[in-house]
């Protein structure tokens, strides 16, 4: 199955990424930090290196509140309290949650500013103006609107789907792509095993040295899940079965689906939001881009250390 990104590259893009956002900012104290002597009492300015920890939320739409991302492991545990995202990646072991190292300012050398064990770079720009005037183990909340956080999503990355699909209940496959399509089931007539996609029974009603016949065992009113999203057969007729969703408006960005692992990915991604339903045309638009794109965000941000600018 393609998936949207590995562990470690997102972990590494969603940093990047929240050192990238800003906005406003109003000074609240939000978390409680250990104990910490930081580098300098001077207050950030530009051009200035710091670590930072930080709690990433979306700040409005389906997932207000939702955390996408943070550099606390406490955080990453708490699920009550901190809902994750859809697409939120954990970063594994408690020691890879560590602070997020920023370079104040918009631009930074190909390798970034490198102080001890930390290699400061630049990120987007809310994040590292929202932080100016901090001082250490300072927290603030910044509100950061989509053009000053990763900007709008790319229209290219959206399709648009039906409700209700139609699915032929015989099919025969060329003997190369079944076993392509499942490695692990042996292409002898009477088999069965169940549908990469749908999940029902299929049987095989005959197998030569090119092709293989099947044919789908399953009956009205049957909930099914294809693509991780769910339906129900609606009808049998015709040599076709008819699935419609279930999916209902308000889900509409609330709701994660993947394509099979043989399917083609969409901007490199085999993941998708269901962004939007509308039963009056009978379609639903998968979104393709990450969840961060488009979309205005709320940091949790608290100044670990200062490094001023040619220390």
């Amino acid at each position: 199955m393609a998936a949207k990104r590995s562990v470690w590259p997102l972990v590494v893009l969603v940093a990047v990424l929240v050192i990238a956002a800003g906005g406003a900012a109003a000074v609240v104290s939000v978390y409680v930090l250990p104990t910490h002597t930081p580098h300098s009492v001077k207050t950030v300015t530009e051009g200035d290196n710091v670590t930072v920890n930080y709690i990433g939320m979306f700040a409005s739409g389906p997932q207000q509140g939702k955390v996408f991302d943070t550099s606390l492991y406490s955080v990453y545990r708490n699920n009550a309290t901190y809902p994750k995202s859809l697409e939120y990646v954990p970063r594994g072991s408690e020691s890879n949650y560590t602070v997020l190292p920023v370079h104040v300012g918009p631009t930074a050398p190909s390798g970034g500013y490198v102080f001890g064990n930390y290699t400061f770079s630049t990120v987007i720009t809310g994040f590292w103006q929202g932080i100016l005037g901090m001082t250490g183990n300072q927290t603030r909340i910044l509100t950061i609107p989509v053009n000053l956080a990763y900007g709008p999503a790319n229209p290219s990355c959206f399709t648009t789907e039906p409700l209700v699909l139609t699915v032929p209940i015989d099919s025969t496959l060329p003997l190369g792509t079944f076993r392509a399509d499942y490695p692990n089931v042996t292409a002898t007539a009477g088999t069965t095993f169940p549908n990469q996609v749908y999940g029902w029974t299929e049987y095989i009603l005959s197998a030569n040295s090119t092709t293989v016949s099947l044919q789908s065992l399953v009956s009205v009113g049957q909930r099914v899940t294809a693509l991780e999203l769910p339906y129900v057969v609606t009808a049998i007729s015709n040599g076709n079965i008819t699935l419609t969703s279930t999916l209902t408006t308000g889900l509409a960005g609330t709701v994660l689906g993947r394509l099979p692992g043989n399917a083609p990915t969409v901007c490199g991604s085999g993941e998708f939001i269901v962004s939007s339903i509308d039963w009056t045309t009978g379609v639903m638009t998968w979104n393709f881009n990450n969840e961060i794109y488009g979309e205005p965000l709320r940091f949790y941000i608290t100044v670990v250390d200062i490094f001023p600018a040619g220390a």
